[in-house]
């Protein structure tokens, strides 16, 4: 009971240290909670809301008729396992409503639609005898057939198609969850930081108190146990409103990203994080804080001396030169998180004592040259604080590093994906063929249209390629590789105008003659460059072409080839054709009458490309909020404990100070050098990140993107954030100096010496 008292009466003594300790590890919870929630709901929702409605195959009837319910009636009777999938459009506010049927979807067992007919509850789903009733009030609807792709032995009548009710984005969800993860992980790193720099201060006040301890007949062994109790019962009693905090601030911000995913499925993604406490993350909390305050009574005494010698420092310079060229060289994704992890490592290590050194030297400076003594006070004192205050320190720089980073990959992504989808939807309208319509009967019939605005067809289908020059050392071997096919006709002004990666004079110009442009994902799998001539087979026949462009394709991992339509052979089967339009001075319902009675049907799928572009952006836009607002949160976490240890530091230097005061110099100016030292600690800290947030930003999308997905992003700095970033490090700066007059208060009620 007495050594409970004695460890208790510390922080009687010092409750702002207490304060500061259980606010650390409640914020971290918070944090921590936040973003692995987040993380877990959002994939565990991402592969519910795929098996529910990601692209699959659908049954549509050969004589291009709509399906009916007498269709699903014979096509069950005759075995297949289909279920009815009723859309219908609302305006908003309701938008889109999906009627389903459960008791159908059942035939899918647990793969494929059946695996998330349980998660179909609310909206945009209802009952389609509820849908049903609502279609009667005159909204557009269709039924869709849904069936299993291995279906392919229908009923005389019946072919099968895909089915996807969200635009194409491919893996943008899979880009934004990776990102999500090595945020985490930076998150973790930086929580860890903040709790030990706040508890070593401590135990570095308490130094005085174990050996007295020690002397009086206590073993070390049983301060560190008592130590340890100490921070799993503050664990413990913080850790819960941390929980409960974390995950109020998932449920917050996962509503932004339930929107963004909702949008881009169709389906409610997001199950609420408020339904219990996740205490998986509170034992992460709890590991991570016992880990990285009691780390010193693991490590051995030699080699955290060694830390702050040159050797440790040559060690930490070594770890950091691996760590770049681990990153420009690594083969796999895993080995690019390593050299990373050992790049912030090495620099970690490295920064507080390169600014410490660099404080001292400018001081130097200042004395030789017989300048103002306050600025070398100043200077002096800054480098006393980078090395009491180095985990903070480092914390704060790795936070605004990764700040800088995503907010340049957010901003980039935002412009970069605007470019591509613009590109890509210039038509204003994407009319899709019906199974066995004739393509070129409709091309005829827009051709003969007088005022029609630009237009072309789209081709898609497979191709298997080789490169002609197979014995190079480089690129693709003699074995041929299947890719999809992207075929144009003609070659209008609604694709002359893309913005290419790569390409020869007049790409478009020599596209129409037998050329072929290949996507990004394409040239980096395979090597392939400009010049370079592919062998290509389509249907029976091959034909060798020059790649005289490389074009961005993001959001997808197949390798794509795009061609003129005219250089097709004719035994080249397409599996899915449409037509780009823009009406011009024609009205679309003309273009529409024409094309119904060309393939006499009245079943056509017309969408709006600018309704798609703008739900698109939309989507994109809400889905890396989520990113923002962590990376928002993880900088102030930082700032905050950095404003903590830094009033708590400086408290304990009140005395020097004070002796300011005491040797002439008025309290106001003691005050104005107060706020000059601490605004010049935040700000040296930020203009310290700044080279690690643009090496962040390259490896994101230089080395990251491209090895997980196969495309990368242009890479832009975007400069004024820097001074965002630097307002925030004044402001805190000047929060510190202000925390400071308390303690400075009564310096007023000295008597002033006169100079």
């Amino acid at each position: 009971m007495m050594l409970a008292r004695a460890f208790v009466s510390h922080y009687r003594r010092h409750p702002i240290q207490l304060l500061a300790l259980a606010l650390m590890i409640v914020l971290a919870t918070m944090l921590w909670t936040g973003v692995t929630v987040l993380t877990d709901q959002a994939r565990n929702s991402l592969l519910q809301s795929e098996n529910a409605v990601a692209a699959r195959a659908h049954v549509i009837r050969s004589d291009g008729r709509p399906v009916g319910v007498d269709d699903f009636a014979a096509l069950r009777m005759a075995g297949v396992c289909v279920a009815p999938w009723l859309e219908l459009r609302r305006p908003p506010p309701e938008g889109r409503v999906i009627g389903i049927d459960p008791l159908a979807m059942g035939c899918f067992g647990d793969t494929g639609l059946g695996s998330g007919a349980d998660t179909l509850d609310g909206a945009p789903f209802l009952d389609i005898s509820e849908a049903a009733e609502l279609s009667k009030e005159g909204y557009g609807s269709r039924l869709y057939l849904l069936a299993r792709d291995e279906n392919r032995d229908l009923p005389t009548g019946y072919i099968l198609r895909e089915f996807s009710m969200g635009p194409p984005t491919g893996e943008l969800a899979d880009s934004f969850l990776l990102n999500l993860d090595a945020l985490s992980l930076l998150v973790l790193l930086i929580t860890g930081l903040l709790v030990r720099s706040v508890h070593r201060l401590g135990i570095a006040q308490r130094h005085g108190s174990f050996s007295l301890l020690h002397r009086f007949g206590v073993p070390r062994q049983r301060i560190t146990q008592w130590l340890t109790l100490e921070l799993l019962v503050l664990t413990g009693i913080c850790v819960v409103p941390g929980l409960w905090l974390g995950a109020r601030l998932a449920g917050m911000l996962g509503s932004g990203f339930g929107q963004a995913l909702d949008s881009l499925f169709d389906v409610a993604v997001y199950a609420g994080a408020e339904e219990a406490l996740p205490w998986r993350a509170a034992s992460i909390v709890v590991f991570l804080v016992l880990a990285a305050c009691l780390v010193d009574w693991v490590v051995p005494a030699r080699w955290r001396a060694m830390a702050g010698q040159v050797q440790g420092r040559t060690i930490a310079f070594l770890m950091f030169l691996v760590g770049l060229v681990g990153v420009a060289l690594a083969p796999a994704l895993a080995w690019v998180f390593v050299a990373t992890a050992m790049v912030f490592a090495g620099a970690g290590w490295l920064t507080p004592e390169w600014l410490a050194l660099l404080a001292q030297r400018l001081s130097n400076r200042t004395g030789s040259r017989r300048e103002d003594p306050l600025a070398r006070w100043r200077q002096r004192e800054l480098a006393v604080m980078f090395r009491h205050l180095a985990l903070p320190v480092v914390a704060l720089q790795f936070a605004m590093a990764t700040v800088l980073a995503v907010q340049a990959l957010v901003t980039t992504f935002e412009g970069t994906f605007e470019t591509w989808l613009a590109q890509r939807l210039e038509a204003e309208f994407y009319v899709e063929v019906p199974a066995n319509a004739d393509a070129d009967m409709a091309a005829a019939q827009l051709q003969s249209l007088d005022g029609i605005g630009p237009w072309h067809r789209v081709i898609r289908g497979q191709a298997h390629i080789a490169r002609a020059d197979s014995g190079s050392q480089r690129g693709l071997v003699d074995e041929r590789i299947a890719v999809d096919l992207f075929a144009l006709m003609p070659i209008s002004d609604l694709v002359t105008k893309w913005s290419l990666l790569e390409s020869v004079e007049e790409p478009w110009q020599k596209l129409e003659a037998d050329s072929v442009m290949i996507n990004e994902q394409l040239a980096r799998r395979y090597r392939l460059e400009v010049g370079d001539t592919l062998d290509i087979r389509l249907a029976d026949t091959n034909r060798n072409a020059e790649v005289v462009a490389i074009y961005a394709d993001y959001g997808r991992p197949a390798g794509e080839i795009l061609m003129a339509g005219s250089a097709l052979p004719a035994a080249f089967k397409p599996h899915f054709q449409s037509f780009s339009v823009t009406p011009g001075s024609v009205a679309m319902a003309d273009i529409r009458g024409r094309l119904s009675d060309t393939w006499q049907t009245s079943e056509l799928t017309i969408r709006d490309n600018n309704s798609i572009r703008a739900l698109a952006s939309k989507v994109f836009s809400q889905t890396f909020l989520l990113t923002r607002a962590i990376s928002l949160l993880t900088l102030l976490l930082a700032a905050m404990a950095l404003l903590i240890m830094g009033w708590v530091f400086f408290t304990t230097r009140v005395k020097y100070f004070q002796l300011l005061g005491v040797w002439g110099l008025p309290a106001s100016k003691v005050r104005r050098q107060l706020r000059r030292l601490s605004v010049a600690l935040t700000l040296t800290v930020t203009i310290a990140a700044l080279p690690l947030g643009v090496w962040l930003t390259w490896v994101l999308v230089s080395r990251i993107n491209p090895l997980a997905f196969g495309w990368s992003l242009p890479m832009d700095l975007y400069p004024l954030f820097w001074i965002e970033l630097g307002l925030v490090a004044v402001a805190t700066g000047l929060i510190i100096a202000h925390l400071m007059r308390r303690q400075l208060g009564h310096m007023d009620s000295i008597k002033q010496v006169e100079p």
